[in-house]
């Protein structure tokens, strides 16, 4: 399979920025200074900010910011830490911080580029502030709605029987019929390490089950450090147990405030996790969208990777 992303590249400027409630987030910006911006928004929520998905951008045309969301990454406090207070990280907050880092940076307008979670950031974001983006490239689109942090918890049961009975009955028989999500975080804030660990750990092991219909999927979170793995756990349930902080169905309700601005939404058609409707119902919500369905892409993978830097490439030519 062909590869076209850009070669690697080293940032040309790092920073922190307090952006209030005690969280310093870490950023870093690299290719042209004086070219296009752009903000790439990491997945998760909880994943960090890496250097290989800068490789997405031409850094001869792209100027390139980078930054770990809220408790995320380098930003601090980080979520693996066991006193970790999670109540000031939620969606209108980490909007809020895009912002403070776009004036930081001195920049007007910017191109928003996110994978899976950070689709539904973007989308939150821009809407937010339509104004200030210039255009969106989305892959593995996601909403944040209630159906569908049902759909990954629940209904991928019936897909993947027997490592979702694991993943259930990893929790107290009382806990079971409930919000899967909300009973993870109840564990991986437990006063336990080794409680925490084993959530932490029986959480990865599922997101790598139902990401993974696509052939050749390689587990990552399963086999991660355990504080990596107990931060990224943190941060997801936070977020799924309390509906992504956002009211149920907005960012398909408020696809309108996106008239405008020009989008590509890639999404692979094997993305049993993340049913393709959402990415049509949201290209249909939205004049001026573009949607890309790859047949050999699950939440990534495949060509996906190839798609969205040629819809970079297309936008930084100015198409």
């Amino acid at each position: 399979m062909s590869d076209r992303r850009h070669p690697p590249i080293e940032p040309h400027a790092t920073g922190r920025l307090d952006v209030g409630d005690g969280h310093s987030l870490h950023y870093e910006v690299s290719g042209n200074p004086a070219g296009k911006p752009a903000v790439l928004l990491h997945g998760g929520p909880g994943s960090g900010s890496s250097p290989g998905t800068r490789r997405q951008f031409d850094p001869a045309r792209y100027r390139i910011v980078q930054f770990d969301q809220r408790n995320a990454g380098r930003s601090t406090p980080w979520a693996g830490q066991p006193e970790v207070d999670l109540s000031t990280n939620t969606t209108p907050h980490l909007v809020a911080d895009l912002e403070r880092l776009r004036a930081h940076l001195g920049i007007e307008r910017w191109l928003v580029h996110g994978g899976s979670w950070g689709v539904t950031l973007g989308l939150a974001y821009a809407q937010a502030h339509p104004e200030r983006v210039t255009e969106l490239v989305l892959g593995a689109i996601t909403s944040g709605d209630r159906w569908l942090l049902h759909w990954i918890t629940r209904d991928m049961g019936r897909v993947f029987p027997r490592e979702w009975e694991r993943f259930r009955d990893h929790l107290p028989p009382a806990e079971r019929d409930g919000d899967l999500a909300a009973a993870y975080s109840r564990l991986l804030h437990d006063p336990d390490p080794a409680v925490r660990a084993a959530a932490a750990h029986e959480w990865c092991r599922w997101e790598d089950t139902h990401v993974s219909l696509a052939g050749g999927f390689t587990p990552d979170l399963s086999g991660a450090d355990p504080a990596f793995q107990l931060c990224f756990a943190r941060l997801v349930t936070h977020y799924w147990g309390n509906g992504c902080f956002l009211d149920d169905g907005q960012l398909l309700r408020n696809a309108h405030r996106l008239a405008g601005i020009p989008g590509v939404l890639v999404h692979g058609r094997l993305d049993v996790s993340g049913p393709l409707d959402v990415a049509w119902q949201l290209h249909r919500a939205w004049a001026g969208s573009q949607l890309v369905v790859l047949d050999d892409a699950g939440h990534g993978g495949g060509s996906m990777g190839d798609a969205v830097t040629a819809a970079l490439d297309r936008f930084a030519a100015g198409g």
